[in-house]
């Protein structure tokens, strides 16, 4: 059963994300976790120097991971967020990305109106909703994420949409990008943000990242995924000089007008929601810029950015990434 002890967690696992640490940061900070874990890998923008700063002045706890070839950083990554969480007495884990944000919708919108339902539960499955790029072209450093982009679908899709798991520790042996793995208990309760049992059979599946019935497994009545995975057009391009969190580079996934940014790029409704606690969130992304290591850690990034960017999204690139648009479906 949760208890009121149980310590809490949110877990990211990030490579040049510089850009957007601070207001991810400050937004989770505003729903309650008890701790921010962040797990840097072979950073060239400066963000693991950011994270050094903000460690330094207890705003989080920040792993750097040497990432052996062919391991997908999230999946090694994961494995020493779950030794901290053990040798820390952490109850919880929340595994999200830098382009994803809780939204607790229920009550309060904080992290306990979510925790009231997992009474039983070792896995509560949270559905994405995909936010779009509202038409904003380009992206000036500085900007901040929830304001800009409050365009998305009407609500998650069932069977299409995926989820991202709060999960308990100890119940797992692994975890990947959005799944807990390797259960160590016989017979792991799954719920959604409402409490509503869900198989369990993608806890046993090498990459699954859906929960059945795919109707319940969508419900955002509580809680669901902001996941603002496109942002501005030149962002999304600049995801091709990254590469993902499995370490995938090379693939056309990030090119514009790809399948992939076609099915991520909703615009269909406004949602606001998550803007309930911005002004908080701001506070404290004004009082982190206040501090002169983290503000002068955050402008590297930004300078790092802006001469990548020029860099690399070159005419004869964005020719090559960008694919022969036609309308979202």
């Amino acid at each position: 059963m949760t208890a009121a002890s149980d310590q809490t967690a949110i877990v990211s696992c990030m490579r040049n994300e510089g850009l957007f640490i601070l207001e991810w940061l400050a937004y989770h900070q505003t729903l309650g976790f008890d701790h921010v874990v962040v797990v840097s890998n072979n950073c060239t923008d400066g963000s693991d120097a950011l994270l050094d700063a903000l460690a330094a002045k207890g705003h989080l706890t920040h792993i750097r991971q040497t990432v052996a070839p062919g391991t997908p950083p999230q999946d090694s990554g994961m494995a020493l967020v779950l030794d901290w969480a053990r040798a820390n007495g952490v109850t919880w884990l929340l595994h999200i990305d830098s382009d994803e944000f809780l939204n607790i919708t229920a009550g309060g919108g904080r992290l306990p109106d979510l925790m009231a339902n997992t009474a039983e539960a070792d896995v509560v499955a949270i559905p994405w909703q995909l936010f779009g790029d509202a038409g904003l072209a380009e992206w000036t450093p500085g900007m901040a994420v929830l304001p800009s982009f409050t365009r998305a679908e009407p609500a998650p899709e069932p069977r299409v949409t995926k989820s991202k798991c709060l999960f308990r520790a100890a119940s797992f042996a692994a975890a990947t990008d959005h799944n807990p793995r390797d259960p160590l208990v016989a017979s792991p309760v799954v719920v959604n943000p409402d409490g509503t049992p869900l198989h369990a059979a993608s806890l046993y599946q090498d990459r699954s990242s859906r929960f059945r019935p795919h109707d319940l497994a969508a419900s955002n009545g509580t809680a669901r995924i902001n996941h603002y995975a496109v942002k501005s057009r030149d962002l999304f391009m600049m995801k091709n000089d990254r590469g993902d969190g499995q370490g995938k580079q090379g693939e056309t996934k990030y090119h514009l007008g790809s399948n992939w940014h076609r099915s991520a790029n909703k615009n269909d409704v406004e949602d606001r929601t998550i803007l309930r606690h911005w002004p908080e969130a701001q506070a404290r992304l004004t009082a982190f810029r206040q501090d002169p290591a983290i503000a002068a850690a955050e402008k590297a990034c930004f300078v790092w950015f802006t001469t990548r960017k020029s860099a690399i999204l070159t005419p004869e690139t964005l020719a090559l990434w960008t694919r022969r648009e036609r309308p979202n479906p």
